[in-house]
């Protein structure tokens, strides 16, 4: 494709997706020219450009990028593409203050769910969430004790290029925007060590008189993830605000679920210096997780409260009553931030050091609120130096990382470098490769233990296919033992009854088994 068929192709791609009006288009073109370093249009442009427009911005885009490399306008490099890609469709891009005033005006005259399903197609024809990268990404189900969970091996996200990183070597540090979330970061052309944003388009909201923005994220995890961040650059703080926060947003989105990471290190997720929340339109598995008991608190008669049979210690509230709900959750958060119990492992605090936080989700159906609170404990111990009830030493060739809000609900994001090593993995199990360890390669000796075992199991005589299979069902139990690990209070009969006495110190009643709930008979549970 020549550097004037793309040319012509993205302005009409553009004109299709409502980027750009024809008016505009003279004036469009001359600010692409200017940023692909062009005096003048490489030969006369097709105004009336006929054929078939491809589904995305990104081959058009790869074609102007290859274009300017070879004509040494930028060095070729995957981050310098990065850059000229989004700067080719900032100009692309209406102006924030126009893009807010079509999102009011479609939810006036068609509800909030048609304006955010236009917002959504607008940051994908716009390039902003990578919709190419993210089809690259390895996504499947599998089934564990405790429902399917689901898995994706991310490889949406570029590797750094050693160019790039030899010219940031003695650059000046710039501390601009001061993190990822800050909304400054609205239109800023990046740098090598930081992603352009000319592209990035979000809505100013409020929640409870506090002013946030919405914004979906660039590599999209599950349908419409999104993203509420505070104006305000001030570090995640999990209080009586967050829930009433929470709530407030499904007032206005009821068709999103909406949650927090936690606001401790370990358990929290990746960014804790900046307020916000994650959102969007998927079902996790743990939403669909049954509950294993009830039980009730006295003062908040029109809640109801079940217990999840979910490896994650989550205390489910339901309720029309949306103020009755954050006062009970309120009750709950403070009761854990102070709660021990050294039987269960359970520190509060040491040295002065708090432990114990909560990771909230909410959603709505219809007038009924739920609210699941996640009790997490960051608590490390010289056997488990990154957390007690983190992932343990023996999963860390698969996960090491936090776990954050969306893996706590089922949905894991694993590294890149596993698709590699799974496929070398798959050949021992197929006997194109011998039982023995290997040699020189510390990528697979770290998953040799693990692989030893399905061996064991499943014998290395199998067809490629099963092979796969038989992995992808190794992540899942594993991903199920990294949920476990990461659970305050386990789903045996000693961590149901620790958490019987958490909720008695909180003040609910004894929980009774749920209805059609098979796993109680060891547990104390049935027969309170």
């Amino acid at each position: 494709m020549t550097a004037a068929h793309a040319l012509s192709a993205l302005l009409a791609f553009a004109q299709a997706h409502g980027l750009l009006a024809p008016e505009d288009r003279p004036w469009a073109r001359n600010l692409l020219l200017d940023a692909l370093s062009y005096a003048a249009p490489p030969q006369p442009e097709d105004a009336a450009f006929a054929s078939p427009l491809p589904q995305t911005a990104a081959p058009l885009l790869a074609a102007l990028c290859d274009d300017a490399a070879a004509r040494g306008a930028i060095a070729d490099s995957p981050a310098r593409r990065e850059l000229l890609s989004a700067r080719l469709m900032g100009i692309l891009t209406p102006p924030p203050s126009a893009v807010a005033q079509g999102f009011t005006r479609i939810a006036r005259a068609k509800g909030v769910q048609a304006a955010t399903d236009w917002f959504y197609s607008l940051c994908r024809a716009n390039n902003y969430i990578q919709v190419d990268a993210i089809a690259r990404n390895v996504r499947f189900f599998a089934p564990s004790d405790y429902g399917a969970l689901e898995i994706t091996i991310n490889l949406s996200k570029p590797e750094k290029d050693p160019r790039d990183i030899a010219a940031l070597l003695g650059a000046p540090s710039v501390g601009y925007p001061k993190c990822m979330l800050c909304v400054e970061n609205e239109g800023y052309a990046g740098r090598l060590d930081y992603p352009a944003r000319q592209t990035l388009r979000m809505l100013p909201i409020s929640l409870c008189g506090q002013a946030f923005h919405l914004q979906y994220s660039p590599y999209l995890y599950y349908p419409e993830h999104c993203i509420v961040l505070r104006d305000a650059h001030q570090p995640m703080a999990i209080g009586p605000h967050t829930f009433a926060q929470l709530l407030d947003f499904l007032w206005q989105f009821p068709h999103y679920f909406i949650g927090s990471n936690a606001d401790l290190p370990i358990v929290g997720g990746s960014i804790l210096n900046h307020d916000h929340f994650q959102g969007g339109r998927h079902t996790f598995s743990m939403q669909q997780a049954p509950a294993y008991a009830r039980t009730r608190h006295p003062d908040a008669s029109n809640v109801d409260v079940t217990l999840v049979r979910w490896p994650m210690t989550t205390l489910r509230l339901q309720s029309g009553d949306a103020r009755a709900l954050c006062a009970l959750a309120e009750r709950v958060l403070a009761c854990w931030r102070g709660y021990s119990d050294e039987s269960a492992d359970v520190l509060a605090e040491s040295g002065g050091t708090p432990h114990n936080t909560i990771t909230p989700i909410a959603r709505r159906h219809g007038d009924t609120f739920t609210l699941d609170l996640v009790l997490r404990n960051n608590r490390a111990t010289p056997a488990h130096p990154l957390g007690l009830f983190h992932p343990h030493a023996d999963l860390h060739h698969i996960k090491k990382e936090n776990i954050g809000l969306i893996e706590v609900m089922g949905l894991f994001i694993l590294p890149g470098r596993l698709v590699g090593e799974l496929d070398a993995l798959a050949n021992y199990l197929t006997g194109a490769r011998a039982m023995t360890p290997p040699q020189n390669d510390e990528a697979l000796a770290q998953h040799w233990p693990w692989l030893q075992a399905l061996a064991q199991t499943h014998g290395t005589q199998n067809s490629p296919g099963r092979a796969q299979e038989i992995l992808r069902q190794g992540l899942a139990s594993v991903c199920a033992r990294v949920l476990a690990d990461a659970g305050v209070f386990k789903l045996d009969t000693a961590g149901k009854a620790a958490m019987a006495r958490f909720l008695a110190a909180a003040g609910f009643a004894p929980p009774k088994a749920a209805d059609g709930d098979q796993s109680q008979s060891s547990s104390p549970i049935s027969s309170m």
